[in-house]
């Protein structure tokens, strides 16, 4: 931790006045991640002891940023110590925002918007990005070849299909491996393929795409990663949308290389379906192997993905055994109890103004769920610097953090709205309606909305979904 200190030091002539490690954020990397502030400047440390993915992560920034793209500057680096500074892109991912603007299949507008401007950039990175880019720093492997795909196989044969009971001929399995690595290897694989372009690794700042987390980028075909964006599990993203955003990708594409979309498409499925097989592995390593259940939590969403390829698209080539074990991990009733949507619930989070009367409706048929009064908390709508902004502002965020009563008053919600997801979540209820009302519905209903959607995103069993009505009325 020192040593981010004197790097902040070092950049910002300032000290650090506040280390925050923001563990939530490191999914299945085993980084230590760690923003450092004081009043005038933040940032973000990384601590790393895998030298040669730091030097992978450290130059591909560099190249990419020389190149225009969106990526975070480095500021400062002590690689003998593991260690590096870089841009704060603050906390809200792709994935985040697609979750606080979606109901169940319903995506509004403006996370369609910024899935298409992120799929339009992706190609800038594939063709701009590495055409001149250093490959003797890609860690481990310089490309996905051969070694690279047998790697991700094995890693789902022995971490999931094993860990998970699903029976399987090893030798018809390995013959089934040969045939489709030798397939995707027949896509052009002369591009930069990021690895790991999911939703998770784009950061939106102030609206606009920032990416991250693509020290394990190597050459490869184009298909991978837009097959990653678009079948990330937990995004569950609908078909419809798959295929328009896959078209506008290619429509993009088509403006960098010359494309033959019948070629692309011959082994695009293939390369979906051993993306899928590379993160089934990762979810089994880390949820059976190393016992930790909340990445379990995406195994429903990629059987879900399955299931819908297995009933949409057939691959050029024969797979048997493998699309038998697929079958298989559907049918699982070890798998079906992490399918199964029994213990589903879905929190409903809405900000409202008591003011306008905009009073939450229920439309899940239940009734009930809690309400409550924020006007007890001192209002920030009162000073004129607050006027403009919302409950979602930093400047309104940060002066009602300073509040006693705030802390008070959240503590006694998530007591009560925790003892109540627990007690849904045990007796298989599907939803609840928690809402918070202010005077205007701007400030303070819409900072507490936000900070309980936070709070309890992530549980596993649970989706959140949060509104803010008054600042919908009012274009915001």
């Amino acid at each position: 931790m020192d040593v981010l200190k004197t790097l902040f030091q070092q950049h910002f002539h300032s000290p650090a006045e506040q280390v925050q490690p923001l563990q939530g954020q490191l999914g299945g990397s085993g980084r230590n991640i760690i923003r450092l502030t004081n009043g005038s400047h933040s940032a973000i440390g990384i601590l790393y002891p895998v030298r040669e993915e730091n030097v992978a992560f450290l130059e591909f920034s560099k190249h990419f940023r020389r190149h225009g793209l969106p990526v975070p500057e480095i500021y400062e680096q002590a690689l003998g110590e593991g260690a590096y500074l870089e841009q704060d892109l603050g906390d809200t991912t792709l994935f985040e925002f697609l979750s606080k603007n979606r109901a169940g299949a319903d995506i509004r507008p403006e996370a369609v918007d910024v899935y298409r401007t992120v799929v339009a950039i992706l190609p800038r990175f594939q063709v701009e990005g590495g055409r001149d880019l250093n490959y003797k720093v890609c860690y481990p492997r310089a490309s996905f070849d051969r070694q690279s795909i047998a790697w991700d196989l094995n890693y789902f044969k022995y971490y999931f299909l094993r860990l998970a009971g699903v029976p399987f001929n090893e030798q018809a399995l390995e013959n089934d491996f040969v045939r489709l690595t030798k397939f995707l290897l027949t896509a052009d694989h002369d591009y930069f393929l990021y690895r790991d372009f999911q939703s998770r690794n784009v950061m939106l700042q102030d609206g606009q795409p920032f990416f991250i987390d693509y020290q394990g980028g190597r050459k490869g075909a184009l298909q991978y990663d837009i097959a990653s964006l678009l079948y990330d599990a937990k995004a569950d993203l609908p078909p419809e949308l798959r295929q328009r955003l896959l078209d506008h990708y290619l429509e993009i594409l088509s403006t960098f290389i010359h494309l033959k979309r019948d070629v692309f498409m011959h082994t695009y499925y293939a390369y979906v379906y051993v993306r899928i097989i590379q993160a089934m592995g990762a979810y089994g390593f880390r949820g059976f192997y190393e016992r930790k259940p909340h990445f379990l939590q995406s195994v429903p969403y990629a059987l879900k993905n399955i299931r819908w390829l297995l009933h949409n698209v057939e691959l050029p080539i024969a797979l048997p055994t493998l699309l038998d074990a697929f079958k298989t991990m559907i049918g699982s009733e070890k798998l079906q109890s992490l399918a199964s949507d029994s213990n589903h619930l879905v929190l409903r989070v809405f900000s409202f103004s008591f003011h306008s009367g905009s009073m939450p409706k229920d439309e899940s048929g239940n009734g009930g769920g809690f309400i409550f009064d924020c006007r007890s908390i001192p209002n920030p709508g009162r000073e004129e610097r607050f006027k403009n902004l919302t409950g979602k502002d930093a400047p309104v965020i940060e002066y009602l953090t300073q509040q006693e009563s705030s802390h008070q008053f959240f503590a006694n919600v998530v007591s009560l709205v925790g003892a109540s997801l627990d007690a849904y979540q045990n007796r298989g209820f599907k939803n609840l309606m928690v809402s918070f009302g202010c005077t205007g519905g701007q400030h303070r209903s819409v900072y507490f909305a936000e900070q309980l959607a936070k709070h309890f995103r992530g549980k596993p069993g649970l989706e959140v979904v949060v509104r803010h009505l008054a600042l919908e009325s009012l274009g915001k």
